[in-house]
Order: C-alpha cells, then structure tokens, then sequence
C-alpha cells in the first residue's frame, strides 16, 4: 500500500449507493525511478506467522510491481474451553502488475490477483488433528481471481479520460458436521470518466457497469440461494471554489438496477477554511443497497436452511446520512504537532433487511420500520520524530425503529475507545 485514505460522510457520487457514510480507500505503490525491494516478518503469541515481499521497478516506458505473502495460524484457544478462537489457516497472495507509459499523456496499467485459502476451526483437538469422538468443526475453503486494468489519457489542457475495469472469480466451501455449502460468485466493475477544470471548478463525469452472479454449488437443492444482478450508473461532481474561504462539493448519480429500478443520488459537502489550522465541513447525501443472501447472520448459519430471497418482495434498502466536521492542526513545541478531527454524524436505513425464522427454516423479510444512527468521533494524533499517538473515540448510538416502538440494535457498542502509539 501506498496509502490509507478515510473519506467520512456520503461519497455515493463516485462510489456508488454503498458509500453513504464513508469509505476507506486502499492506494497502491506504482513503480518509482528507483527499484524497491522489501520484505515483511511477523510472527504473534498465538503461533501465527506472516510473511511478504514487494518487488517495484521502472525500465524506461513500462515498469513491474509483484507483492506476495504467505499467512499461516496455528489453532489458539486462550479461554481453554476447547474450541478455537483462531482457527488454523494458510493463506497464500499473489499480485504481479505491469505498468506501460505509452508517452506524457497516456499510460496504463494491468494486473491479476490471485488468493487461496484453507481455514479449520471448532474443537481445537480436531483442529490440531486429534482423534475426537464426534468432533465440531467449521471448514472453510477459499479460492479468488481478480484482475485490474486502468486506461489514463489526456486531452489536452486539464482534460483527462480514465477507463477502469476489474474482473473477480470468487469460488467458497463451508463445512460443518453433515452439512456443506459452496458456491462460485463471478463479478466485474467497468467504468469510463472524463475529468477537466480550472481554478474555479473541476468537473468529472463518467458512467459505470456492475454486474453479480453467484451460482450455488453445494447444499440444499431445493432453496438454491444463486441470483444474478446487474447495474448500469452515470455520474457528474462538480468542485466549486465559490468563495476565496469556501469549496464547495456536489455531484449526482443517477442508477438503473435490473431487478429494484431507478435510484436517484444527490450528494454535497461544503468546506469553510478559515485559516491554515482550521477546516470546517458539512454534507449529506442519499444511498441505498440491494437484498444479497451474504450477511453476517447468515454466515453464522452457514447458510443451512435459509429460504432464497423473494424478489418479488423485497425492495433495495434506501439509506440518508448527513456529517458535520472539524479539523485542526497545532504545533505543541519544536517537532511536535497535534492533529485533530471531530466529527457528528447521523444515518437513517429503511426498509432493513432482516433474516428472521419462520419455522425450521429463516427467511430474509423487511420490517415495516428504519435504523438509524446519530453519534460523534473523536480522533486526535501527536506526532513528534518517528513517534506517533494515536487517541480515537467514537459514540454511536444505534436504533431500530419497528412497529411504533423502538429498541437498541444488538450487538453494536454504543462506546468504543482505540489508542495506538
């Protein structure tokens, strides 16, 4: 990785319906003027073991990147209560890339990914390959191909033409005593933008393909979980330097799902700078997600005796969220620096999908009701030298609103508090 961004409040605009409250967006390295060569060793408490190599290097109009690693976990019960809180796994990555500059105003770059991975958890003496009289265990085998492409092309002036696509193989098993489930997901991201502007304004716009297919494999016959959904979306941001103090932010995306229909996505963030230390912002936008049999409580189940889901039924889930932030940043004393970023934040989900039982069996229904989330984030970081602290808080207040009556929802920390140094 390069690096890590955090981008907080809606981003649907170039993101897509998911990003109503953020992402986190993942840079990788390209190669430099001069070769690279690292290697990472990690080793835990626990008897796990990391291990990982990045070669980059640049030969005139083309240059290489190749990142592998190998991950490994030995069976970890720290509670002694005989089941695994680590499973044992191996993990092997693989990802070569080939970069081409074709000359100053168009370059591109390609690249496959390839993961395997084999995963055993439950009684950790089965685990540990023990004899074990009717043992429980949860097996997982997993195999991914993804490729990446990117096209860049100037157009002259500030102009610029950008042709994205990825293409992913996803193929799964999951065993349990009497029972297993595997499938095999093939989807693909295709997208086309044009970028220009000034000092005043910059403008992208573009247009973008996804497509989803799981095929079922493994498991009940009769309650094949496999679909296909496909969506087609056209996109425009605009960022506007309104004022010598004021940026403004706003874009919208209009998307055509095969199976929901028509979703309309408007999105803003306005952001007062006052002066060097400060910034302020605020923005909101619209969202939503469509129905998909892959959540966390049906991963708890394994997905044993979950009913498909009734498309004629279910609707997509149709989210709002609004953020208000502030950022400053203090010099303390000679070569130490405080950072800080304070954000409130609000979300609203209706019609959520929920997995609930219906007899023996558990089928995926939508309440007549919302979610919702309001709540503050604290992140505050000194730096000085090579030392960094980081302090982190967040409060997250989160609701189900149902039939008139509202609940918290489970399994979610209303408090959570994270220190790094």
């Amino acid at each position: 990785l390069k690096q890590v961004e955090v981008i907080k409040g809606a981003s649907s605009t170039l993101y897509g319906g998911g990003a109503i409250a953020g992402l986190v967006n993942l840079i990788t390295k390209t190669p430099g003027e001069e070769e690279e060569l690292s290697f990472m060793l990690n080793g835990t408490s626990a008897l796990g073991l990391d291990a990982s190599g990045f070669y980059s290097e640049k030969y005139g109009n083309w240059g290489a990147t190749v990142f592998a690693s190998y991950n490994m976990g030995t069976p970890y019960d720290p509670a002694d209560i005989g089941l695994t809180a680590i499973p044992e796994f191996d993990r092997f990555t693989l990802n070569p890339k080939l970069f081409v500059y074709f000359d100053d105003a168009t370059k591109m770059h390609a690249g496959v990914n390839l993961v395997t991975e084999k995963r055993l958890g439950g009684n950790i003496a089965f685990a540990k390959g023990e004899e074990v009289a009717d043992p429980y265990f949860e097996a997982n085998e997993t195999d991914r191909i993804s490729t990446q492409f990117e096209l860049d092309h100037g157009l002259g002036g500030t102009g610029r033409l950008q042709v994205k696509n990825s293409l992913n193989f996803y193929d799964r098993s999951i065993a349990i005593p009497n029972y297993a489930f595997g499938g095999r997901q093939f989807s693909s991201f295709s997208e086309a933008n044009i970028s220009w502007g000034g000092e005043q304004s910059e403008w992208i716009t573009g247009l973008n393909l996804w497509t989803d297919r799981f095929t079922q494999s493994e498991g009940d016959p009769e309650r094949d979980l496999g679909y296909s959904n496909a969506t087609l979306g056209g996109f425009v941001q605009n960022t506007w330097n309104l004022a010598p103090l004021w940026t403004l932010e706003s874009g919208f995306r209009l998307d055509y799902q095969n199976r929901y229909g028509w979703y309309a996505l408007p999105r803003f963030s306005l952001m007062f700078d006052p002066a060097s230390a400060w910034t302020f912002r605020l923005g909101g936008g619209l969202g939503y997600k469509t129905p998909t049999v892959f959540s966390e409580d049906a991963e708890r189940l394994q997905f044993r005796n979950i009913l498909p889901l009734d498309m004629g039924a279910l609707k997509a889930e149709e989210s709002a969220g609004a953020n208000f932030d502030i950022n400053h940043r203090m010099p303390l004393a000679p070569g130490l620096v405080m950072s800080s970023n304070v954000l409130f934040y609000y979300t609203r989900i209706a019609d959520p999908l929920l997995l609930i039982p219906a007899g023996n069996l558990f089928e995926f229904t939508q309440p007549d009701g919302y979610v919702d989330t309001h709540g503050a984030e604290v992140n505050l970081k000194w730096s000085y030298g090579d030392l960094k602290l980081f302090v982190g808080y967040t409060y997250a207040n989160v609701k189900e609103h149902y039939n008139g009556e509202a609940s918290d929802f489970p399994l979610v920390a209303k408090h959570r508090l994270n220190n790094v140094l």
